[in-house]
């Protein structure tokens, strides 16, 4: 590599002409008129060589420094630097995540041991993102690791504060913008209400739906604990606003009802006539006279509010919200929803596919009884039962099939 002095050496000076170079300096000129000018050149050439020299030698000797001793003459050493960031604890900044082992807690939180100078605290409210009273709820305990952030300092003892609901506050925002994303459906438990909707907790956030997002017409108070199927309109962390819909999991979930279906429900009340039960945010009858192919006299003697059961949709009016369900359907012999449930629920799907099966041989009857009064549909049955058009009425080249889609097409 080029030494500075030799960069150095390459400059030229920019007073001066190369022709002026060229000649020796005590050369006469050959008119007099002229010996004034070099004369003037000279000096400013003398002047300048110095200075290029002496701004050489200051190179050279700042290259040499560079090489042999970077430090000498610097009033700020190494050690001196070291020192200050070992004052200066980095480690300790509001914001930084430091990981930690938890060695006491008590009644108001958790001491913790991080790698930093200062002790630091964990407080109970700051455990968890769910209100708790005791850090012990969110299982934290001696001997608990975790990566904690630092959120603000003890001014009386100069401890650091720490924090894990901040990071499961961020962690939520991430999820939600997730399930907004995938246009998921979540369950939300209402928490509370006002005159413009309810509070619904979704990921350890408290979303808000309006009563317009709301499916049903109950109101706050009718609302409050249940858990409602929501899907997300509004996630802005910025804003810490989260708005939810009631209504579209509700349109999601109603087209998946198909008659014969099998859900799984929560018996939520008991009536004279038959049991409520909820079916994924839906409101569902099991009428009496659909639970058993035996006589029940008494519902309560079958189920009771909080029992899970799988149940068949019989019916569903979607404008009018009415779903009807059964379990009659799906007993494998008359009478085992009242002595032997568990069988009717192992054996639901497999009772709900006969009993679909039977309904579409009814439908294509039906449907076939209707053409042998109505010739000219165009439509007849042929010897194995196959309904399809009168060979008569098609074109005798055949049929043109050259705008039918591949079945493979996406």
């Amino acid at each position: 590599m080029a030494s500075l002095a030799h960069q150095f050496a390459g400059l030229r000076c920019p007073s001066l002409s190369s022709s002026h170079l060229s000649k020796p300096f005590s050369q006469k000129p050959q008119k007099p008129s002229f010996f004034p000018v070099i004369a003037s050149a000279v000096a400013i050439s003398n002047a300048q060589t110095r200075e290029r020299l002496k701004l050489k030698e200051m190179f050279e000797e700042a290259n040499e420094r560079c090489i042999t001793a970077p430090m000498e003459g610097v009033g700020f050493t190494i050690q001196d630097f070291e020192a200050a960031l070992e004052k200066y604890d980095f480690n300790s900044e509001i914001g930084t995540k430091v990981k930690g082992r938890v060695f006491n807690i008590d009644a108001s939180g958790a001491v913790v041991d991080i790698p930093a100078k200062s002790s630091a605290f964990l407080p109970v409210q700051e455990a968890c993102i769910h209100k708790i009273k005791h850090v012990e709820e969110a299982g934290i305990i001696p001997g608990f690791q975790e990566e904690f952030v630092i959120i603000g300092e003890n001014e009386s003892d100069d401890s650091l504060i720490l924090s894990l609901r901040s990071i499961q506050f961020d962690l939520a925002w991430e999820r939600c913008r997730q399930l907004q994303a995938e246009d998921a459906v979540v369950k939300g438990k209402v928490i509370g209400g006002n005159k413009g909707g309810v509070v619904a907790v979704v990921e350890g956030l408290r979303g808000f739906v309006p009563f317009s997002q709301i499916s049903t017409k109950s109101n706050a108070e009718e609302l409050l604990d249940r858990e409602l199927p929501l899907k997300f309109v509004e996630v802005d962390e910025e804003q810490s606003r989260l708005v939810l819909s009631n209504r579209k999991a509700m349109a999601d979930s109603q087209a998946q009802l198909g008659i014969g279906s099998v859900v799984t429900g929560t018996v939520q009340s008991l009536k004279p006539y038959g049991a409520f039960i909820d079916i994924g945010g839906i409101n569902g009858l099991l009428h009496v006279s659909q639970i058993s192919h035996d006589r029940v006299a008494d519902i309560a003697t079958v189920l009771q509010p909080g029992d899970t059961l799988k149940v068949m949709i019989l019916s569903h009016d979607r404008e009018r919200g009415r779903v009807s369900l059964s379990t009659k359907k799906l007993e494998p012999t008359p009478g085992d929803m009242i002595r032997n449930p568990a069988l009717v629920y192992e054996k639901a799907e497999e009772m709900a596919q006969t009993f679909r099966q039977r309904i579409a041989q009814a439908e294509a009857m039906a449907r076939a009884d209707m053409l042998r009064f109505q010739p000219e549909s165009g439509l007849t049955l042929s010897s194995d039962g196959i309904l399809g058009p009168l060979m008569s009425d098609l074109p005798v080249e055949g049929l043109d099939l050259s705008d039918v889609p591949s079945a493979e097409d996406s």
